[in-house]
């Protein structure tokens, strides 16, 4: 025990810095870069470091590690547009945007998105970087972010790990981003993905009313429910467009519905959910036995699983159960981010997965490629470890209001625009409960011109599909170009 203990003492000696891992919490290091985007070659300076969050008393108590991409060859950066991009987790790196969706580098994957080697990266050419300017965020221990050094770490747990802290001090960390870039002229955008979703949501009202920021749009892509309500016979009901979807995807409908093209099917179903699905489930156990074997019967046509596994859940079928059951009998499960995938567990029985397939699939990906890039093209070099998914836990997700603070951001704002983009095939966050969010989200409709809603035949990232990656950007494009406002146009009703 003695010479053990003598050990551990010279280990920690030989190698304080390797232990502690210290960060410059105000340091940074611009590369020149080029990319061809649709066909055109675009200089840019990609900046890549660290900057503060300060306390009240303005002492340093966190670093966030961010990655900027500024067009070198524009004059004007008032009319530039600057997006600000979020993932999501809540502890998840600003990673998966940044090099499968709208950055300048695009990671190694086949065109339906699964990983091959060797690992690496390429250049993107659907970045939007042609139409804006964009910054990737990581919050407090995600990628390289992390508390400061000699602070109370326990302590500051409340001040960034809830839905509230987190939209308090990242609308801090922005406003000193966009004044040290020189970018309070430019029309801005926040982009989250999935729990991104909730930040951006409550950002636009946070940035415009405790900051005076103002935005054009929130882009929110694979959206969570943004705290509204849906509990009950409706969160039960809007479940089905997404297992017809998974269901059509494997084949497991019908022959008159499997040969219908998905854009023709969904809207079926989705009638059947909304008309149909929800009365039936509010009537609860007093159905009329009847009316309840029809439901059934059309469910199970629709979903491509058994009435009697239906019935048995009483119309309520969990998506843990739907995920071990569609393809139970070939021995595989489906991914709950992105059903396309399959998973093979140790054995078939059983009411759930043993693990997310497409998940695994992704951190094959995407681990090897992004700390490859920061270090051997960015030249940021650190041996802390890049967090795919950081501590963050416990997270306080009371008093989650973010949806109506999207709502409040808009009413107040004339200019912004909420675009929402959505995969069919994920079930973690799935499209028609997005649809649902958008529909609920402003109940006067005064507020709908303003409101758009793009789906894609791919899963939770949709970008990782080719097709689509080509599709979702150039929507990017579109709602960017179409919520400038026009020179002069004031901001009115």
């Amino acid at each position: 025990m003695r010479k053990l203990l003598l050990l551990l003492l010279l280990a920690v000696a030989t190698f304080p810095a390797l232990a502690q891992r210290p960060l410059n919490p105000d340091s940074a290091v611009t590369t020149k870069q080029q990319v061809t985007v649709k066909g055109k070659r675009i200089a840019y300076n990609a900046t890549t470091g660290m900057q503060p969050v300060w306390d009240e008393n303005g002492k340093t108590i966190a670093g966030l590690f961010y990655t900027y991409y500024e067009r070198s060859d524009i004059k004007d950066r008032a009319s530039r547009p600057l997006v600000i991009s979020f993932n999501g987790g809540p502890g998840s790196a600003s990673v998966w945007m940044h090099i499968a969706y709208t950055g300048p580098r695009l990671l190694n994957i086949d065109d339906e998105g699964y990983p091959v080697q060797p690992y690496g990266y390429r250049e993107n050419p659907e970045s939007i970087l042609d139409v804006a300017d964009i910054v990737y965020v990581n919050p407090v221990n995600t990628g390289y972010s992390r508390m400061a050094e000699g602070v109370d770490k326990d302590k500051l747990k409340e001040k960034f790990f809830g839905v509230n802290a987190d939209i308090k001090y990242l609308a801090e960390w922005i406003n000193t981003f966009v004044s040290r870039k020189g970018r309070w002229a430019s029309p801005k955008y926040l982009i989250g993905e999935s729990y991104g979703t909730t930040r951006v949501s409550g950002l636009a009202l946070e940035l415009q009313n405790s900051h005076w920021m103002y935005l054009n749009g929130v882009i929110l892509v694979s959206p969570t429910d943004l705290g509204i309500e849906r509990s009950g016979p409706v969160d039960a009901a809007l479940r089905l467009p997404y297992f017809a979807a998974t269901a059509w995807y494997h084949k497991k409908l019908p022959q008159d519905l499997q040969q219908k093209d998905l854009d023709v099917l969904l809207p079926e179903v989705e009638n059947f959910t909304t008309n149909e699905l929800i009365p039936a489930i509010v009537q609860g156990g007093f159905i009329e036995e009847n009316r309840k074997k029809e439901i059934v019967a059309k469910m199970a046509r629709y979903a491509g699983i058994s009435e009697q596994s239906i019935k048995s859940y009483n119309l309520d079928v969990p998506t843990n159960f739907f995920w071990k059951e569609l393809l139970r009998n070939e021995g595989f499960t489906v991914g709950r981010l992105d059903s396309r995938y399959k998973g093979i567990d140790r054995q078939d029985a059983g009411v759930g997965p043993d693990f997310n397939a497409e998940l695994t699939a992704w951190l094959h990906a995407f681990t090897p490629a992004i700390n490859m890039y920061l270090r051997n093209e960015l030249k940021y070099k650190t041996d802390v470890k890049y967090n795919m998914f950081g501590p963050v836990h416990p997270w306080n997700r009371s008093n989650d209001k973010t949806g109506e603070n999207l709502r409040q951001a808009m009413a107040q704002n004339p200019y912004l625009h909420v675009l929402f983009q959505a995969g069919y095939y994920d079930g973690a966050t799935d499209y028609f409960n997005s649809k649902y969010s958008m529909w609920q989200l402003d109940p006067s409709g005064k507020l709908k011109s303003r409101l758009s809603w793009k789906g894609y035949r791919s899963g939770h990232m949709m970008y990782l599909r080719k097709e689509d990656l080509v599709k979702s950007n150039d929507d990017l494009r579109e709602f960017i170009k179409k919520s400038l406002p026009k020179a002069g146009q004031p901001a009115m009703y």
